[in-house]
């Protein structure tokens, strides 16, 4: 049974990642997030002791979010080769997020990575978990060694388009990317 108290640290942590998200993490005050969730600045102390702790349960319940869409592919989608096209179309999906904020997992990571290391090592784990997953898919395929390499190159690949989608805040280079995409896992299929 999901509690009063379950809720409102739940939207504390919605609060926080969607801030984290448009302004990113440290342009985004521990006052801002008690302002977006509508908290009480001392209840907060409750849930959360500093910033780095929100930014946790926040990768925390990306990190979820993220299984349970996974699982449920593996579950929905009858073969590598739907689930792969499946991952791709994630991106077309999210393109005008994607123009206009950047990838959540790709802005956090590289924001992180300038001099919060311990901090973007934690975030990384929403890339690998993308990335075991990727190379199930592919190992499925029947790529076997090569399945590690074609999940790097297709996180690689989605979020370059990401990036040079948002840098140029070009919803159609995405869609002629995504198109690319398609083709290239389409001729590995084929493979």
């Amino acid at each position: 049974m999901i509690t009063k108290s379950d809720r409102t640290r739940q939207r504390i942590v919605d609060s926080a990642s969607r801030l984290f998200y448009r302004k990113g993490y440290n342009r985004t005050s521990f006052s801002d997030v008690v302002a977006a969730a509508a908290v009480p600045r001392g209840n907060i102390y409750y849930y959360f002791k500093t910033k780095d702790d929100i930014l946790r349960a926040v990768i925390r319940h990306r990190l979820d979010t993220l299984g349970q869409m996974l699982a449920d592919w593996d579950r929905s989608l009858p073969g590598p080769y739907a689930r792969l096209l499946r991952f791709v179309q994630l991106l077309a999906n999210s393109a005008p997020t994607l123009a206009e904020s950047g990838c959540p997992m790709g802005t956090l990571n590289a924001e992180l990575g300038k001099d919060q290391p311990q901090l973007r090592t934690e975030a990384r784990a929403m890339f690998d978990l993308f990335g075991t997953w990727l190379e199930t898919q592919f190992a499925e395929l029947g790529y076997g060694g090569r399945s590690r390499a074609l999940a790097m190159s297709l996180i690689a690949r989605a979020q370059g388009i990401s990036l040079m989608a948002f840098v140029y805040a070009d919803q159609a280079l995405l869609d002629r990317e995504t198109a690319d995409l398609h083709s290239w896992i389409d001729g590995l299929a084929r493979e």
